[in-house]
């Protein structure tokens, strides 16, 4: 088949146009001559071997050209891909100029092209420095204090409720002396040393004792994700079914020991040895941005195309939307409390949506021209590493990560993740890759 035509059009697009004669189109004509007897078979003729004529003459030899149409379309365009070495986005746009029997066949296949790094920035210029802060003596002290408070006790007591007390507490809310919804409850817990959602709440349990009742008035916070008790008067009747002394574990050997370490000393190393090691993670990825960002902006590509800023918008949204339901909000009180509609968000999310494209594309054309590859083996270690990880009766997820799609998403991670590290160790100066973790005595890569 003859080279088609191509034209570059705005928005990462490219036209192709292709002119097929009757000579390359015959052997999809043969087909579509089969494909129209065998569907409804001509009487007088076994199905499928009609001759053209006849085929013709029960259904038209302009339907035989349109049956054929379909098949020239799809392998002119594939082959066209493979040849010209395109990669597109999504399905193309079919406009067919010309279609008559016995004549050449015209049409132009439109589609978005992935984009391309047309000059990349140096990759082997320093851009950025590593440095990691060390913690202190008094953050390794609050984390083992963290840890302590985790394991403590609950004990119940007579003695008035302070700021170190647990207060049980069967609780009403009323506006206007009218009940909310979702306003009363039983055995709700407050740890009067924390924070809670209304300022002035703890505050007001401050005293109580067993069997006590207080009434109070709080004001809801301005921008309040409950947006009808945004910046309202709430009464508040609080009853005390019991208050409870915390008591933590002594800081000792036994304690240690129950957090798997021999001594208190170990302890605090391992402790030590963590918190620096988040702290390091941390300056490792803020520098890995800022490397990202300084590639980026040196480096120039072709048009994003509009579906792929389309699609990373819509991770961006569902990114959001998982991320409050961490915190118990949902999309539309979010989106309340910040004054802004879904497409207003959508619309301020394009221009990040695009860096984000941009950079996936400069880390793809580093991996090629670095020549960086993934082994079989190296997939195999990660999904392993998954599967090992599921339970025996999750066959759903099992059959996920088994699919050829996943393994091949699987890859494209790891082949990332190697570009990243070869970038990071030739971009920032001073680099410390982090620690491999161990499981079962092997190295697993992050």
């Amino acid at each position: 088949m003859n080279t088609p035509t191509i034209k570059h059009l705005p928005g990462g697009k490219a036209a192709l146009t292709f002119t097929i004669s009757p000579e390359e189109a015959q052997p999809y004509i043969d087909e579509a001559v089969r494909v129209l007897q065998e569907a409804k078979p001509i009487p007088g003729f076994r199905p499928g071997k009609a001759s053209y004529a006849e085929v013709a003459k029960a259904f038209s030899e302009m339907r035989i050209w349109e049956t054929a149409l379909e098949r020239v379309v799809r392998a002119s365009y594939l082959k066209a891909l493979i040849d010209l070495d395109l990669d597109t986005v999504g399905s193309p746009e079919i406009q067919v100029e010309k279609l008559v029997p016995g004549h050449p066949i015209s049409f132009t296949a439109t589609a978005p092209l992935m984009p391309r790094v047309e000059k990349l920035a140096d990759v082997n210029a320093s851009i950025t420095e590593y440095s990691a802060r060390t913690v202190s003596d008094e953050e390794v002290d609050k984390a083992l204090t963290d840890l302590r408070r985790m394991q403590r006790k609950e004990v119940r007591t007579l003695e008035a409720a302070t700021k170190d007390h647990l207060v049980i507490l069967d609780l009403g809310m009323k506006r206007e002396n009218v009940p909310l919804e979702g306003g009363a409850g039983r055995d709700y817990r407050v740890f009067l040393g924390e924070e809670h959602y209304i300022p002035g709440f703890t505050e007001k349990l401050i005293g109580m004792n067993e069997g006590e009742e207080r009434t109070f008035t709080l004001k809801f916070p301005d921008g309040h994700y409950q947006k009808h008790l945004s910046g309202q008067d709430v009464d508040f009747t609080a009853k005390a079914t019991g208050i409870f002394r915390l008591e933590m574990p002594a800081l000792d050997e036994a304690f240690a020991k129950s957090l798997g370490q021999e001594s208190v000393d170990a302890l605090n190393n391992v402790l030590r040895e963590n918190l620096n090691e988040e702290e390091a993670e941390r300056a490792r990825q803020k520098c890995e941005i800022a490397m990202l960002e300084a590639l980026v902006d040196a480096s120039t590509f072709t048009d994003i195309p509009e579906i792929l800023v389309n699609e990373e918008v819509r991770k961006m949204v569902a990114e959001l939307e998982h991320s409050l339901e961490e915190r118990g909000m949902n999309t539309e009180d979010y989106l309340t409390s910040i004054k802004k509609t879904l497409d207003t968000l959508r619309m301020e999310f394009v221009p990040q949506a695009i860096r984000r494209v941009k950079t996936a594309t400069l880390i793809k054309e580093v991996a090629k021209r670095e020549n960086i590859a993934v082994t079989d083996a190296e997939i195999d270690h990660d999904l392993d590493h998954i599967l090992d990880s599921l339970r025996p009766d999750d066959t759903q997820t099992r059959e996920r990560v088994t699919s050829p799609e996943y393994r091949e998403y699987m890859g494209i991670m790891l082949r990332n993740q190697k570009t990243l590290e070869l970038l990071k160790g030739r971009c920032i100066k001073g680099y410390v890759p982090r620690k491999p973790h161990v499981h079962g005595g092997h190295e697993e890569k992050e």
